[in-house]
């Protein structure tokens, strides 16, 4: 797109957003705060490098498809999230598993990985100026198998778990200690049952076990972040689900942890963004992992839709972004990775634009004054104003493709880079 024609619809847009109250070069001030943090598991369907060859195998995680360029070592992952960057207006930051250490060819346990093993990572992000976020990664190893980690009723494994999530806090605690912002570090089991569970209530008195020894260390929030989370049903754990949403609310409201909402870890009739404003009464920070899920957690490409759109619309209604960590959350290898990331993230920046570009205040006092018409045909008009024109120019100014333009940049980076691996 032209650098003229993108003003000139700027400028149509604004005063069109000006006559509702909303002052544009505001809004974008308060979007350049957003962080995005982009999940490295989308550049190589969840492999990891573990051990060379690494695939995904099993604790509830399923990639599906098979397109050609996925990143087979780390160089060609940081080379492939370093193009995904350079499309992306704003900032982001990087969210790692910890599957995806650099382990020098040799196989080290995930009870015995050490800072040393992601210092490669902390390197890469001091270069980008920008933070890391850390999973620890409780699926696709022998003693996940079972179906059961922190809440194993067998000792050794539970143990082992334990251990790895232990060493998984200090790592993230030294990255965010190296890298002067703090580092999420959130723990997902995939622990449940594929019938019919008789014991629920004792799974669920382990993991609080767990959890309880997992967190008896305190590391200064300066450095790390601790979240939990739940998941209503997944692979193999159909029927129940140890860690649920009732379980981890509770623990963190108690403990006073961060609790993750993945919408996608739902029922596809629940709103996500109905829970944010109710959790945040009783917690001080919330992480989202965003996805789209298609009849179940598929965890297809993040899009600009409703769903989405009422995540974003309640974080900033509740003027609450600086209380939310965002992230996003899904695995699709039936298509272009690049073009995945891509896609996704600025559709959740998108997202966020378009909440932001609401006249709050407005629609605030319409609602307490009971002037419900005014307020739903407000929010009618809002639709079909040129919120497009807006972040056109926000890309604009970040130097970054607009419009249909970084298409265009991703098909030759398939074609000069992923189509020869």
């Amino acid at each position: 797109m032209k650098k003229e024609a993108i003003e000139k619809a700027y400028q149509l847009a604004k005063a069109q957003y000006a006559e509702l109250g909303v002052d544009t070069r505001a809004v974008l001030a308060e979007l350049d705060k957003i962080v995005i943090s982009l999940h490295c598991w989308q550049t190589d369907d969840v492999g990891g490098f573990e051990k060379e060859g690494a695939e995904l195998g099993g604790g509830g995680i399923q990639a599906t498809g098979n397109f050609p360029g996925k990143a087979r070592t780390i160089e060609q992952m940081r080379k492939d999230l370093d193009k995904v960057m350079s499309l992306l207006p704003g900032k982001q930051r990087l969210n790692l598993h910890a599957s995806y250490g650099e382990f020098g060819g040799k196989f080290v346990d995930r009870d015995k990985i050490e800072t040393k093993h992601y210092q490669g990572w902390i390197n890469w992000a001091k270069r980008r100026k920008t933070g890391i976020d850390f999973n620890c990664t409780c699926f696709s190893h022998p003693l996940a198998d079972e179906g059961f980690t922190l809440s194993s009723k067998n000792e050794k494994i539970r143990k082992f778990w334990v251990e790895h999530t232990k060493r998984c806090r200090a790592i993230g605690a030294e990255m965010g200690k190296q890298l002067g912002t703090p580092t999420v570090h959130n723990i997902w089991i995939p622990d449940g049952s594929k019938d019919t569970p008789i014991d629920r209530n004792g799974l669920r008195k382990i993991l609080r076990k767990s959890l309880d020894e997992i967190f008896a260390v305190r590391y200064p929030k300066k450095y790390l972040k601790d979240s939990v989370e739940s998941k209503l049903f997944g692979i193999g754990s159909e029927s129940m689900v140890v860690g649920s949403h009732d379980f981890y609310l509770g623990y963190a409201v108690k403990n006073n942890t961060m609790i993750t909402l993945d919408n996608g870890h739902f029922h596809p009739t629940e709103q996500v963004g109905d829970k944010i404003s109710a959790i945040l009464q009783f917690v001080d920070e919330l992480l989202l992992h965003l996805t789209r899920g298609v009849r179940w957690d598929s965890d297809h490409v993040a899009t600009l839709n409703d769903e989405i759109l009422l995540i974003a619309q309640e974080i900033v209604r509740a003027k609450a972004l600086s209380r939310v960590n965002i992230g996003l959350d899904y695995f699709d290898a039936s298509l272009n990775r690049i073009g995945a990331y891509v896609v996704g993230a600025r559709a959740v920046q998108q997202a966020f634009l378009y909440a932001l570009l609401e006249p709050n205040k407005t629609l605030v006092k319409m609602e307490e004054q009971g002037r419900t018409f005014e307020r739903l045909a407000t929010l009618e008009i809002l639709k079909t104003k040129p919120f497009g024109a807006v972040w056109d120019y926000y890309c604009l100014k970040n130097k970054v493709p607009a419009g249909q333009d970084y298409i265009d940049e991703i098909m030759k980076y398939e074609e000069e880079v992923l189509s020869k691996r």
